[in-house]
């Protein structure tokens, strides 16, 4: 049995009772995306949790959630449908065996045409249609959440063909005709914004940008996520990884490795933040070398002391005995 969303406070309660501790605008977006019948397009960084809002939308809502993983080169065939040429083989040689008694009892050529083209409406049926995640959602018998994830990663011709499937949740197939949703699912598309998405992809969908939380936003996923870690070293944890964040790097860790971190340090029986701890799991939260040494050199080193220098007269000359 499905769940609805009433209103935004709902969308709140239910998405943490799953684990997803979801702000006013994100629990706003979701609930007018249900409302209004529209796609959710979440925008933002990588590892801010925009996939895992989808899931958390599906496991709320009870819904199957039916994922369509995007990448460069993808096209309609492994998006839509496929015909299972395999079985369409087999079903010829069956066909050519009992093609003499099918033709043999018909008593004109006409009515032998007839019987014949019966036979290739069979060959062209939805038994012999591969449904790929598009297909599969709009011919779902029960309600689903379609997650199309990283769509800035698909190319842009991609990108157009969605926009009748996003409008009508309708798809055509040439031997079939249009096939139309029998339940609309609720849509989110992902995108680490890569690159500009088309405005009339973004026309269709309800738009939420999902950045990195604020510190006190991620310390309580942290408590969350993470029991076990002391309460203290969650707070230096989460206040290392934001500095971090601010130190321009080459890839800032995500959420999600951040509670990797903070599952290490348990793992570790860690008690502390210091130096040597930070050194041995550092690449937990990096993934880069360039990013390692900057890190090494500007966070974890102490800072340097300027010399003294000594006393000089106006003109700059040395004036110590």
């Amino acid at each position: 049995m499905t769940t609805v969303f009433d209103s935004t406070k709902t969308v709140k309660t239910e998405l943490g009772k799953q684990n997803y501790i979801a702000s006013d605008e994100i629990a706003t977006i979701v609930y007018l995306a249900q409302r209004l019948g529209k796609p959710l397009l979440a925008e933002g960084p990588a590892g801010v949790g925009k996939t895992e809002l989808a899931k958390t939308i599906a496991s709320a809502t009870g819904r199957q959630l039916i994922r369509l993983q995007c990448y460069e080169g993808l096209d309609e065939s492994k998006a839509l449908y496929e015909w299972e040429y395999s079985k369409q083989l087999l079903y010829t040689q069956l066909l050519r065996d009992k093609l003499n008694d099918t033709l043999g009892k018909a008593e004109s050529l006409s009515e032998a045409a007839d019987k014949l083209a019966k036979e290739e409406d069979v060959f062209f049926s939805t038994r012999f249609l591969l449904q790929r995640p598009l297909l599969k959602a709009i011919l779902s018998e029960q309600p689903t959440v379609l997650l199309i994830d990283e769509i800035d990663r698909a190319d842009a011709e991609f990108e157009a063909f969605l926009l009748e499937i996003l409008s009508d949740f309708q798809v055509s197939v040439p031997e079939l005709g249009t096939l139309t949703a029998k339940h609309k699912p609720f849509v989110v598309l992902t995108s680490n914004n890569t690159r500009e998405l088309s405005e009339a992809l973004k026309r269709r969908c309800l738009y939420l940008f999902v950045d990195y939380p604020s510190l006190q936003e991620e310390l309580a996923v942290v408590h969350l996520k993470v029991p076990n870690l002391n309460p203290k070293l969650a707070q230096q944890a989460v206040e290392f990884v934001q500095r971090l964040r601010k130190a321009d790097m080459r890839k800032s860790p995500s959420i999600s490795e951040t509670l990797d971190w903070a599952n290490a340090l348990v793992a570790l029986n860690a008690t502390n933040l210091d130096k040597d701890v930070l050194e041995d799991t550092l690449s937990v939260l990096l993934k880069h070398e360039a990013d390692l040494q900057k890190a090494k050199r500007q966070l974890m080193s102490p800072p340097q002391q300027p010399k003294q220098r000594p006393p000089t007269d106006d003109f700059g000359r040395f004036s110590g005995n």
